[in-house]
């Protein structure tokens, strides 16, 4: 933001008779307009926010459909589960509090719902391609991206009837010009690239269909955008690398680990699915001039404090505060909130460390309530953005 200090001398510099000066003064005032558009713009009416994504961003969606996300998740801050996979807020709920929004309801979730300010279509396990495979054999969830689309589309055309019969429903749904004048969050990627190491690919295979995963998500952008969706909102990737999930079940020989810990091959395919993204929010730029595209670098942030964590106030990066055993506290088989049966009771293994506030990954996937502030107070004024430009300006265009 241009100081005071600046605006005041250039004001009393337009009151001088000189002519050159006159015109120096207003080629910088363009300058400045042009380089820090906030200074003159007025912050976004977001009426509702529509988030696309996996379990970064799911706010109760899988838990609707396949079952609630057991204690201790939410214990930070709801004081119970709350849909959410994390001890308690996602990044997208401090965006919403940033909007003055209320959180968002999933739109899985039929019981006590209100969507009068939108609605989340995320769910955890959800990725751009298809995996045509079953959440049980996989992890991966059946809503993958062109699926949570196709809810969004149903969303629109159904709300809008429903609306139209008053009473209730224009409590509960949001009016038709809220569709257009909305923020799009999303929030997807990382799960399509650990699945091809799921699968035992290599590190090429996986780089080999990054192509056709952005090309995908391409689609549902344009699809989005036919709906009437114009603020598009939109994170990167982060180091998947550095998560314990991942470090556990493919284990690295030392060469491939960096000095934070964190698994090189794999941070190396985030960042080039990070550098493809961009690239493709680039092109949709110029497919699509009405909308607005502000592309997110959550990545670098979260890189920033795993690899730092003592700078930022947190500790132990890589090991997850709730879980059970090994090296980084996480066991595929037992994870946070699971019990196992010891001499026909059931007894809970899968335990909070109980300092969540100091950790950065809390289920060995996921990130802390701590941590997802972290990085919102990071990425929410526009430093980690293309354009730099924050949340509340999502609305305005600049030079792209």
């Amino acid at each position: 933001m241009v100081s005071l200090s600046l605006s005041l001398s250039l004001s009393r510099c337009c009151c001088c008779s000189n002519k050159f000066t006159t015109v120096l003064v207003a080629s910088v005032l363009l300058v400045v307009l042009v380089s820090f558009p906030e200074v003159s713009a007025s912050p976004c009416d977001f009426p509702a926010i529509f988030n696309f994504g996996d379990s970064n961003s799911d706010t109760g969606g899988l838990s609707a459909a396949f079952g609630p996300a057991p204690p201790p998740n939410g214990e930070t801050f709801f004081g119970a589960p709350a849909g959410r996979y994390s001890d308690g807020r996602l990044i997208i709920d401090f965006i919403a509090q940033s909007l003055g929004l209320p959180y968002l309801n999933a739109y899985l979730d039929s019981v006590g719902t209100n969507f009068s300010h939108g609605a989340n279509f995320a769910t955890a396990g959800s990725t751009i391609r298809r995996q045509n495979t079953t959440l049980f054999q996989s992890g991966y969830s059946p809503f993958s991206l062109d699926v949570q689309s196709w809810q969004f589309s149903q969303f629109k055309a159904r709300s809008q009837l429903a609306y139209a019969k008053g009473g209730v429903f224009k409590d509960l749904l949001p009016p038709e010009d809220y569709f257009s004048r909305a923020l799009y969050t999303f929030d997807i990627g990382q799960n399509d690239l650990t699945s091809g190491y799921f699968q035992n690919m290599t590190t090429e295979e996986v780089k080999a269909y990054i192509p056709d995963v952005l090309n995908k998500f391409t689609i549902v952008i344009k699809s989005v955008y036919g709906e009437g969706g114009r603020f598009f909102w939109i994170h990167n990737t982060g180091p998947f690398g550095c998560l314990p999930y991942v470090l556990d079940r493919i284990p690295l020989m030392a060469p491939q680990v960096d000095r934070a810990g964190c698994g090189v091959p794999f941070n190396e395919v985030a960042q080039l699915f990070n550098l493809k993204l961009k690239e493709t929010i680039a092109h949709l730029r110029k497919d699509l001039p009405l909308a607005t595209f502000t592309y997110v670098d959550v990545y670098s942030v979260k890189y920033s404090i795993i690899s730092e964590p003592r700078k930022h106030g947190f500790e132990h990066p890589l090991v997850a505060c709730c879980g059970h055993g090994g090296k980084y506290n996480y066991n595929v088989r037992v994870g946070c909130g699971g019990k196992i049966k010891v001499n026909g009771t059931e007894v809970l293994i899968g335990k909070s460390c109980g300092e969540p506030l100091k950790r950065i990954n809390w289920d060995g996937v996921h990130y802390t309530e701590a941590g997802n502030r972290y990085v919102f107070d990071q990425i929410s004024n526009g430093t980690y953005s293309d354009p730099p430009i924050s949340v509340r300006m999502a609305c305005h265009k600049q030079l792209q």
